[in-house]
Formats: structure tokens, sequence, C-alpha cells
């Protein structure tokens, strides 16, 4: 084969040069253990570069057994899909896929609401595993697959399925007969149905019958019954999807027809894949890794996409969260076993025994029940004496502010114990409780559940609080996360919990360590975006500057750049950066003001000229106050309908999509952090016009950003914190927003970033973290010329 072998993987007739150059450099990165970073635009083809590389890999290379794709945004998952059934769609032997989703998708019965609300999907699903796999427990000896059912078997088996099974296959299968809808139910005319697939099931959740257990017939899954009387196989295989990449639209119907949980099948297909498809969590959440960490080794070749939402993404899902009333529950889980030792004393000695399995005593519950207690007390008189400091009344919670708060536990800008910790100390509490914690959840648990409670919290709030106690203050902040949620009514003493939910929070402040950690557990892979530049930081941040050094005891890994500029027609796009007063809070004033400010006049103008353009217009503002601002002024200063987008559920969101793209041209007003400046395909004629207003920082001021800036610049030197944690991340979201406007070869377009700080040699000038294409491109102009220059390039492409 030569050099260029890949191009039979390749799903298209031809690549673009920039295509090409990105697939010899991943699979030159790939072959050599090594990463690619690279950067792409729109119309660059990375999706299909990164799976034709992959392709190539794992089937002509000894180094890879299977492809791993993660990316935050559900349009890009669906894009994978679409270009790896291009791709299979020429192979003799395609590559088999899935694309993973959540249990709670998957679960026939959470999908109906079968389960009682007062129960999580989750849970209610693990109560029924574990009722399921007690009933079809075989005898002594072990169970054996007798190969005598009718239906069709599959050649997707677990990779345990031939060992020795401690499960019946055949009582496992006449359980699930047990609850067919043609049996005995008198609901036969009424199965079970979901995603317009009928089951062969009752649609309620069915008992065991009596020869099955002794005493109250325990509720089970039929579902999960005949994935053990398939010997943990699966009827569905990847067949089912076209050109054998398959989604949960494809093996969830034909899952509940076979009447096989469409979750072990998800998880049956997943151990036979050659391409996953998952978001970030399932490679970078330590609480969901679970169902693919046996896939995430050297022989895996990781497509990241989206990466530069690495940090923030990554850095929300390493922080600890524990809400008060998780506190609370906690506390009332030990509690529970420490009534139940009281009953009697045979009950005490009981949970002595059970305990001491666990080497834990029950005078260790006992002090943790009173540390929890203290802890609550702690934090309801922490969070009622800063509403007291900021001027608010607690004992009132109608006149609370209604907005959330951060109440930071130690200086921001130091590395020190936090106050909660200090209280700790100071009281008697150790850090030889605060270690023991998570031994003791886990053991109560552990008994809890033992006896039927599914819902004891107390295991990961212990593993929370060790955690709290063992992690240090330079990398993590300790707070107080105050979220504006109003009730009926709060805990009996604490009236503004009326207006708040309080959570104890342990924020990550530099993911760097453990994405490199990630990474180097890897075999290689590419990290890519539309928006990594500048490299350079973009490489150190995400620590793999010291994975090529081969930091510590690891092996040094290769990391290869690639940056490409936007392929369409430079003629169909207008580029400027509008030299106006800088757009920053000292400038602008407050947006609620009446007095005149010469400042907010200027991008008045700007706006109106910018939003007169034909067709779709959208604007993108520092934050949702000032989109609110703009949409005000703007319903007035233009013929053309518009729209103002807020902090709002996804659903409202998508529906102001839609509304956006439906009929003649609009103006939609929004913040440049929020949801429609990502991931949201504006092609065709869904938008003429994008304009950035100002630099999009996040409050400089919050406490949680302070720590990121003062982790940063623990880790890069104090001359670079304030431009690696806050100026590059902000100037990439409003390069993605820029990006929304030219999204194919035909489309036409303008593009400006507004603000003297876009503007080259500028004071604190943002252009030189544009993309090296953009800086050449993008046109000083000043407000005045602008409406000139615009009606210029309309008319040129009317």
């Amino acid at each position: 084969m030569g050099d260029d072998d890949w191009r039979d993987f390749f799903g298209f007739d031809e690549p673009y040069d920039q295509q090409a150059d990105a697939i010899d450099a991943a699979i030159d990165a790939g072959e050599r253990g090594g990463y690619l970073a690279m950067e792409g635009p729109c119309g660059t083809g990375k999706t299909m570069a990164a799976l034709t590389a992959a392709a190539q890999l794992v089937r002509r290379t000894d180094d890879y057994e299977r492809v791993f794709v993660v990316t935050p945004v559900k349009q890009q998952l669906q894009q994978f899909v679409a270009d790896l059934r291009q791709m299979n769609s020429g192979l003799e032997e395609p590559l088999n896929g899935v694309a993973l989703v959540g249990k709670r998708d998957l679960c026939p019965y959470g999908r109906e609401d079968v389960f009682p609300p007062d129960a999580s999907v989750h849970d209610r699903c693990e109560d029924l595993r574990e009722n399921t796999a007690g009933l079809v427990e075989a005898d002594e000896g072990g169970g054996s697959f007798d190969g005598q059912d009718a239906r069709e078997l599959t050649d997707l088996r677990a990779a345990d399925a031939l060992d020795e099974p401690w499960w019946d296959p055949a009582k496992a299968r006449d359980l699930a007969r047990s609850a067919r809808a043609d049996a005995d139910h008198n609901l036969s005319e009424n199965p079970l149905r979901t995603d317009g697939a009928d089951s062969p099931y009752v649609p309620v959740q069915p008992s065991a019958p009596d020869e099955f257990a002794d005493g109250d017939p325990p509720l089970f899954c039929p579902f999960e019954a005949d994935w053990y009387g398939r010997n943990k196989g699966s009827p569905v295989g990847f067949d089912v999807g076209d050109y054998n990449v398959a989604t949960s639209e494809d093996f969830l119907p034909a899952a509940v027809e076979y009447g096989t949980c469409p979750h072990r099948v998800q998880q049956v297909m997943l151990d036979h894949a050659d391409v996953v498809i998952g978001n970030y969590n399932h490679l970078f959440d330590p609480s969901t890794r679970g169902l693919t960490e046996h896939l995430l080794d050297e022989r895996t070749f990781v497509v990241v996409d989206e990466a530069h939402r690495l940090e923030e993404r990554v850095r929300d899902l390493l922080s600890d969260r524990v809400g008060r009333h998780t506190l609370a529950r906690a506390r009332n889980d030990l509690r529970q076993l420490l009534t139940t030792a009281k009953q009697s004393e045979s009950n005490r000695q009981q949970v002595r025994d059970e305990l001491k399995s666990y080497e834990v005593t029950i005078d260790a519950v006992r002090e943790a029940v009173e540390f929890l207690d203290d802890v609550s007390e702690w934090l309801d008189d922490r969070v009622a004496e800063y509403l007291a400091n900021e001027g608010h009344d607690p004992n009132r919670p109608r006149d609370l502010p209604e907005y959330d708060h951060e109440i930071p536990l130690r200086d921001p800008e130091t590395d020190e114990p936090d106050d909660l910790t200090r209280w700790a100390e100071q009281h008697g509490y150790t850090g030889g409780l605060w270690r023991s914690l998570a031994d003791i959840g886990t053991a109560v648990a552990a008994i809890l559940e033992d006896d039927g409670d599914r819902s004891a919290v107390c295991g990961a709030v212990g593993v929370t609080l060790q955690r709290w106690w063992e992690r240090d203050h330079a990398t993590y902040f300790r707070e107080i996360e105050l979220e504006h949620a109003p009730k009926e009514s709060g805990r009996a003493g604490a009236a503004w919990a009326e207006a708040y939910t309080p959570a104890l929070v342990t924020y990550n402040c530099m993911p760097a360590r453990a994405l490199r950690e990630t990474f180097s557990g890897l075999g290689g892979g590419v990290l890519m975006s539309a928006t990594l530049e500048p490299l350079d930081v973009f490489r150190e941040v995400t620590g793999l500057d010291r994975l090529e050094a081969g930091a510590g005891d690891a092996e040094a890994r290769p990391v290869v750049e690639r940056r490409y500029d936007l392929r369409f027609p430079e003629e169909n796009r207008a580029s400027f950066t509008v030299d106006a007063t800088p757009f920053t809070a000292r400038n602008r004033g407050d947006p609620t003001s009446e007095n005149e400010n010469q400042t907010r006049e200027q991008y008045r103008y700007v706006l109106r000229t910018i939003a007169r353009s034909p067709g779709n217009v959208l604007v993108c503002m520092p934050n949702y106050r000032e989109a609110a601002w703009a949409g005000d002024y703007l319903e007035d200063a233009v013929e053309k309908p518009v729209l103002v987008d807020e902090s709002s559920s996804n659903e409202d969101t998508d529906a102001l999509k839609r509304q956006f793209f439906r009929g003649d041209g609009k103006v939609m007003v929004t913040s440049t952090r929020g949801t429609l400046t990502e991931g949201v395909d504006y092609d065709g004629d869904k938008l003429a016009a994008c304009a950035v207003v100002g630099v999009p920082l996040v409050n400089v001021g919050s406490p949680r950003v302070r720590a990121v800036r003062r982790a940063y610049a623990d880790a890069f030197g104090e001359d670079h914190a304030f431009e690696y944690a806050l100026t590059v991340p902000a100037v990439r979201r409003a390069r993605q927003a820029i990006g929304r406007v030219i999204r194919g070869p035909e489309e036409v377009g303008v593009r400006a970033f507004v603000g003297q700080r876009y503007v080259e040699g500028a004071r604190h000038s943002v252009f030189e973290y544009l993309g090296p294409g953009e800086r050449e491109e993008f046109t000083r102009m000043t407000p005045e010329f602008l409406g000139d220059q615009l009606d210029l390039f309309w008319s040129e492409h009317a």
C-alpha cells in the first residue's frame, strides 16, 4: 500500500487539499502514539478527515482496535454518524459503529412513566436489575446455555458470557415469558409500547411468579431477564442501522420488539464496535465513564471534537457539588441504620457485625451523623450571615434578590484552607474523620441497599466530603453556590431557603493535569475545532505540552499541529473590525440608565446599520443583560422583527430558533456566551450577517473566576494568567459566533467584530488571538463609514 492508501476509506470522490493534509497528519501522529491538534473552519471536512485517518489506523495497523469519538454538541454527533455511514457505503467490510445515549433515554419503563414519580429512572432500573439477577441465579453448579429457545439468538455476546455463567439462561427465559402480554394477565390487548414499537410484555412492572421466589414476589424487569436468557447477548446487530452504524433510533425499537433491554443492547454493541460515538462525559466524567472505562486504553484512537471547549467542560465535570438537602439525606441514611441498631440487642449486634465487615464501627457512624448535623447548621448560618452582610434580610425571602450568588470560602487570590475546613478543625473534626467519611458512607449505603433501600446517598456524599478535605487549595476552590430557586417553604428556621438552594462546591480551576492523564492513557488521537488558536496556548492549558515532554514518569508523546483557513470564496463575505469605543462596563455604563452615553449612542448606530442587512442578522452582546438593551433599541430602529434570546430552557431556545429561521428576515439578539452562537448550523440562507459586540469576558470579579486566574498564574506565570484563563476563551467564543455566517461555498454574508479591542495595535487589543486568516482578511472600519461599505457589499450580491 502507498502513503495515501487511506483513500480506500475516504467517503467521497476526492478530498480537499486541506483534508488530505489533515488525514496524513493524523495518521502520522497516531502511528507514533501522539496527537494532532487541528484548527479548521467550516468546510475543512474535519469530521471525515478524522474518521478516515482513524479507519486507516484501526484496519491497517496493529496499534489500534477501536475509535472513540466524543463531542459536546448533539448536531456534531449526528454529523459523525452521517459521515461514518457515508464512509461505510463504499466499503465491502464496513466499520461497525454505535452512538451512545443515556439509560434514561433507553429504559422502556422510564420512557413511558411506568415508574413511581418519586423514583429516578437510574435508581429504579438498578433495583429491578438486582431483583432480576437474584431471580435468574443458577442452582449450585452454575448455569449453562441450552440453546433450546425458538427465538433467533445473536452473534453479539458479552465478553464474559461463555465463562461459567452464574445465571441460568433457561430460568431467565421462563421469567421473561411470564411477563408476556399474551400470558394470563388479562392485558393481552395492551402490551407496553414505546418509540413506536410494541414489546412482548405487559404495560406494568411485573411481579415474579411464585415458583421463582419465596415470600412476597419481587418486581422484576423482563427486558433484563431476556438479556440473561440470551447469555448476555443481543438479538440486535449493527445491521439494524444504515450502513452498520446504529443509533438509539435504530436499536431502541428493535430491542423493544425483541423484548430485550435496549441499554444492554447498547452495552453489547459497545463491546463489539469499531467506532464508538459519545459525548465528553463518556471520556472525562469519572461518574459516567463506568460504561466505557474498559475501552479507554492504549488500543483506542480518540477523536475530540469542539476541543476549544475542553477546559470549560472538563472543569465542570471534575468539580464536586453537594446540596444542603443531600447532606440532610446522607445524615438520615446514617441515622436510619443507628435507629435499626437501637431496636433490639440482636439488631445492634447484627448492625455491628455488618459494619465490621467493612471495617467500620458503630461509633464512627454516630460521629459522622454529628458531623453532618454540624456541617448543615454551619452552612445555614453562613448563608444567613452572607445575605445580611450584603444588605438583605435573610428572614424576608420575598425581598431577597432574584439571582444566584457565590459565597467564597477562602480568598480567591490566596492558596489557603477554606473556612469550612478551618471551622471543622477548630471543632475537633480532624483529617481522620474527613478521610473516613467515604468508607462510612459506602458501608452504610451497602447495608441499607441490601435491605432494599436503593435511595441511600450517604456513600456518594462521603466520597465528596473526603475529597473536600484531601484536594489541594490551589487547583480546587471551595465555595457555597446559592441558586435562586423559589419554593413555597424552606427548612424550619431558615426562611431564606424559600428563595435559594445552597450547595457546597469544590470547583476545579485547573483541568490540565486530568486532561493530560486521560490522553496519556490512550493510544493517540485528534483534537479539533474551528477555533483552537492560539495553538501554543491550547497545548499548554490542555496538558499536551507536558504530554509531549514526557512529564513525570510518562513516555513522551508527539503533538502535531495543523491550522487551515476558510476555503470558501473570499468575495462572498465582508469582514470588518469596527473601530468603536471599547464596549466595556466602564465605558458603556448601566444599560438601564436614562442618562445619555456617547458609547451607547455609537453602538446604537453600528447595531442598526448592521441589523438593516437583508435577511437574518445575529447580534451577539457580551451578556444577556446587554442583549435585552440591544433588543429593546432595535425593535424601534429597524423595520424587521426583532427576537431577543435570554437564559432559558433548551425547549424555549429551540422554539426561538425555529421562529428565527421561519419566513422573512429577522434580527436575533443574544449573548455571545449563549447557546445560539455555538453548535448551531445556520446553513443556506438562515443567516446573512453576524455582529459580535465587545469581548465576551466572563465576570472577572467572580470569586470562582479569580480563583481560576490565580491557578493559571501558578501554572503558567503571572504574565499569562489573564490571557490564558480569560482572554483566549472569550475570543474563541467570539470567533465561534462569527463562524456561523458562512457555512458553504455559495453562501454570502457579513461578519463584524465590533469594538476597538479587535483592532490591531489598539490598547488591550485581542487582534493577535484571531486566526491568521482572520487577521489578514478582516478590515478595520470606523463606524461612520460602515454603512456605505455594507450598502456596497449588498449591492454587489443582490
